[in-house]
């Protein structure tokens, strides 16, 4: 197995980061502008429309971030939890299971309690949320504590393995994660933004737990991003936009990890993914002012409650096709009562069908709908 002998952590310096706060001027610039016009424009929609860019961004962010590490949750169970948690309508979405309730609750206590103190504890029970039944897969996980093994990101075949990255030792964890910590919650005369960068660097560096180090760390960052928003209303995904960049995401992270303790290639590649999942963000809230304007257009025509609810799931972005069968199942009801509302949405001029006929009949919401 091929080793590789130097790490960051392993100079005599770590952990005094350092980076070219020139290099990276007009960035941080340009971006911390995109982020208050995008927070402008949110603070213009009104407390309802408000709540659904945060419930899409939310949805988003806990899919997309679980998705990084090889996960797939299902979206509507997610939507589902972040409604219920966040006091809104869940139009007839399913209930959340257990592993989506552990993952929403981190993220949301991340987001919406961002001025609460980072402290060990606080991160454990983000990691017993994570791991609810003390398994990640098939494999045991030591859960709420900071590792007690070596850990190491390896990749390639049995044999041929490549060690990308090998964290510190088990016995520096506790010492290098209060240092970690005491830094976070100290007022410091640095950006917030630049500061969440390097959290996000800094905390998957030191790799303090078995498993769930990439979604924590993105959720530090969030954390410290809420804090930058000055505002508990997410409206762009980080993590999304990191999940679109994977490749280039972890190749930054594996060079940045063996080179000098100058974060400037670092930061500039996060303020730079920042600015990509800002202007991002505009199609988001885009979404909800177009769903907005679908309910004002229809506020006089006659739905079931049955009928409202799955046109609601076709607007928050239905995934597949829109078949006979597939709202039957949504809607718990005969294949023939789904027939007969979706002929009545058509109609109403709601719904079209789809050019493929026959048994692949499907519809979809009607382009001037």
């Amino acid at each position: 197995m091929r080793r590789i002998a130097s790490y960051i952590h392993q100079m005599p310096a770590w952990p005094a980061f350092s980076w070219q706060a020139a290099a990276l001027e007009n960035l941080l610039g340009a971006v911390r502008h995109q982020q208050g016009r995008l927070l402008g424009r949110l603070d213009g929609l009104g407390l309802d429309l408000r709540n659904e860019a945060t419930l899409q961004t939310l949805t988003l962010d806990v899919l997309k971030s679980s998705e990084i590490e090889g996960e797939l949750l299902p979206p509507a169970s997610v939507r589902s939890s972040l409604a219920h948690r966040l006091g809104l309508e869940r139009g007839g979405l399913p209930p959340a299971d257990r592993r989506v309730e552990g993952v929403v609750a981190m993220m949301l206590d991340a987001t919406q309690q961002a001025e609460q103190p980072l402290t060990a504890s606080r991160l454990f029970n983000w990691h017993h949320a994570l791991f609810p039944t003390g398994h990640s897969g098939l494999y045991p996980v030591r859960v709420g504590a900071w590792r007690t093994g070596p850990m190491q990101v390896v990749s390639g075949p049995l044999g041929r393995e490549r060690i990308h990255y090998e964290a510190p030792p088990a016995e520096a964890v506790d010492a290098q994660m209060q240092q970690f910590l005491d830094w976070f919650n100290a007022p410091l005369d640095l950006d917030p933004v630049l500061k969440a960068a390097i959290a996000h660097f800094w905390f998957v560096t030191i790799h303090p737990f078995d498993d769930g180090n990439g979604r924590i760390a993105r959720a530090i960052a969030d954390l410290q991003l809420s804090r930058a928003d000055g505002t508990g209303q997410r409206c762009y995904s980080m993590s999304a936009q990191i999940q679109a960049e994977r490749q280039a995401y972890y190749d930054l992270l594996e060079t940045s990890q063996r080179g000098t303790l100058d974060l400037t290639s670092w930061l500039t590649w996060f303020l730079s993914c920042l600015g990509r999942a800002l202007t991002s963000a505009e199609q988001t809230l885009a979404q909800v002012l177009a769903k907005a304007r679908f309910w004002e257009r229809h506020q006089q025509t006659t739905l079931s409650e049955r009928q409202r609810r799955l046109v609601t799931r076709l607007l928050d972005g239905f995934e597949g096709k829109l078949t006979t069968s597939k709202w039957a199942r949504m809607a718990k009801c005969s294949q023939d009562t789904a027939g007969r509302d979706i002929a009545e949405l058509i109609s109403k001029g709601i719904l079209v069908k789809e050019i493929a006929g026959g048994r692949s009949t499907s519809y979809r919401l009607a382009p001037d709908a």
